[in-house]
């Protein structure tokens, strides 16, 4: 395996912890291990999603960076006379990406590993070999005899089961392939975020946020958010990258390498025209690549963050990924990179009067 540097190393922890939603734990210490020595307070809020505070002027407007903690994946619901384990899915799954994947089941005494199985193509009618397998039709196999010997084994109903895959640098060393890359980017950035404006004046008080429970349905984007108030939000997630074989333009505008995708609508929000255009006129500024993207299905924590209290100018910013909601999915470091060198930047310039500005844009 390829030597790690710092940052890398960071989002190997990230991206190897096992956190489904509900089940985050793991990924809030990693966040919390990393995020703490860079700010003044670190709290929890009811459902878990970790807020970390760092003050640049405490009379400033209040600005929330939100990725969130947990990944999809499954939990199991029975385990039949066989030991065959039967789930449910947690959060949005295609079928055609779970069969024959290692998994990996989070029990009490310790990970237990199993397969994705169902029945053997070779024994079925050869109309049912050209369709896709029925999630329902397929279970986990933990190499069990019995529902006894794997209850032995700790594996009960409730339990998280995670998908299994080794954080990995590809050969362009710019390519980076991992498990859970939604969100734990988000969660990244919105840690070199706060590191980034260390040691410099910002004259308000940042928010980095890791949410729970965003695949199920944006729920701890809206806890967490009643707990900040903040005046300015930005939801941080991965987006659809369109550059793969057989996807064109209009359907995915998203290319890996070309910067941060700014969101200008999804299904959950309008993003704010006045934060985007700030947003755009900093990069533009800095010559930090960015590009627009719009999302008619789907949406991110901003949906629910943007409707907070009386409502709170939301802007989306995203990094295009390849195969989301699967085992593996690859994004481009510069990406990374450039997302946090623009949020900085934004953060450095929101001041009261700017926030107000954008605010009545």
């Amino acid at each position: 395996m390829k030597k790690l540097d710092e940052t890398l190393t960071m989002l190997k922890e990230l991206t190897d912890a096992k956190g489904i939603a509900g089940n985050e734990r793991e990924a809030r210490e990693v966040m919390r291990k990393y995020i703490e020595p860079l700010a003044e307070e670190v709290t929890t809020d009811g459902l878990g999603s970790l807020i970390a505070k760092r003050t640049g002027d405490a009379n400033g407007p209040k600005i929330m960076v939100a990725g969130h903690l947990d990944e999809v994946g499954f939990m199991v619901t029975r385990i039949d006379d066989k030991g065959f384990i039967r789930f449910q899915t947690v959060g949005g799954w295609w079928s055609q990406v779970m069969l024959a994947q290692r998994v990996t089941i989070v029990t009490r005494k310790g990970d237990v590993t199993g397969v994705i199985g169902s029945k053997p193509p070779h024994i079925l009618p050869a109309e049912a070999r050209k369709k896709p397998v029925d999630i329902k039709d397929m279970f986990i196999d933990i190499g069990a005899s019995s529902r006894e010997e794997a209850a032995e084994w700790g594996v009960r109903p409730g339990d998280m089961v995670v998908p299994y895959f080794e954080f990995t640098v590809m050969n362009n060393e710019k390519m980076l392939l991992a498990k859970a890359w939604d969100n734990r980017i988000g969660c990244a950035i919105a840690i070199d975020v706060m590191k980034y404006v260390q040691g410099k004046q910002h004259a308000n008080v940042l928010y980095g946020v890791g949410t729970v429970q965003e695949e199920v349905g944006l729920r701890g984007a809206k806890t967490s958010a009643h707990q900040i108030q903040p005046d300015i939000a930005f939801g941080v997630d991965v987006g659809i990258a369109g550059d793969t074989p057989g996807v064109t333009e209009k359907e995915a505008m998203g290319k890996m390498g070309k910067g941060p995708q700014i969101i200008l609508y999804d299904a959950s929000m309008v993003s704010h025209k006045g934060l985007r255009d700030f947003v755009t006129d900093v990069a533009d500024e800095l010559n930090i690549p960015y590009q627009f993207d719009a999302m008619a299905g789907g949406g991110t924590d901003s949906g629910e963050i943007h409707k907070t209290g009386n409502g709170v100018p939301t802007l989306s910013v995203t990094i295009a990924t390849r195969y989301i909601h699967s085992h593996a999915a690859m994004l481009h470091r510069d990406d990374y990179e450039n997302a946090v060198k623009l949020l900085g930047e934004v953060i450095l310039r929101l001041d009261r009067d700017t926030v107000n500005t954008i605010t009545f844009d």
